[in-house]
């Protein structure tokens, strides 16, 4: 399961992140869509059993939808359950999908969802980003630099 922050009662509703995502991939733009969801899943989601950690976006005949995410099923909606890893509509308009479909088909570039969250009004929105997987070399220099500017920052505070 991927992490969920505010899962108390009276808290904010969760937001479930790809921790991975920026990991291994440069996401080079970034969307956000809403999502084609059943009561049971929302439920789900709001108590933070989903994970987006092995997801991706694809698009299909002029549709983007969310496959491989998986929403675990709601205990009290035993008749109108769902499907744990059913494929899921991505709520966009015609010129974003237009947008996305040019983006991806750029060779080595894919949709990878970045995080699953509700919006003001109550509705759950996904953030995806476009991106470029980054080699170990890549990995190796983002760590590096993550570890200079620490010491930067550390040097900075003693004064």
């Amino acid at each position: 399961m991927s992490k969920a922050k505010g899962k108390e009662k009276g808290d904010a509703a969760p937001t479930i992140a790809n921790r991975r995502a920026r990991r291994d991939y440069e996401i080079l733009d970034e969307y956000e869509a809403g999502l084609v969801l059943m009561g049971s899943e929302v439920k789900s989601i709001r108590a933070g059993r989903c994970s987006i950690a092995e997801a991706y976006c694809a698009l299909v005949s002029n549709e983007v939808f969310l496959i491989n995410c998986r929403i675990e099923p709601w205990p009290g909606a035993a008749q109108f359950g769902h499907e744990p890893e059913r494929s899921r509509k991505l709520l966009l308009n015609k010129k974003e999908i237009e947008r996305l479909s040019k983006a991806v088909h750029v060779k080595g570039r894919t949709l990878i969802p970045l995080r699953m969250f509700f919006n003001a009004r109550g509705l759950v929105k996904i953030k995806m980003g476009v991106g470029r997987g980054k080699s170990d070399y890549d990995k190796r220099q983002d760590i590096k630099k993550r570890d200079v500017d620490r010491d930067i920052a550390r040097v900075m505070r003693r004064g």
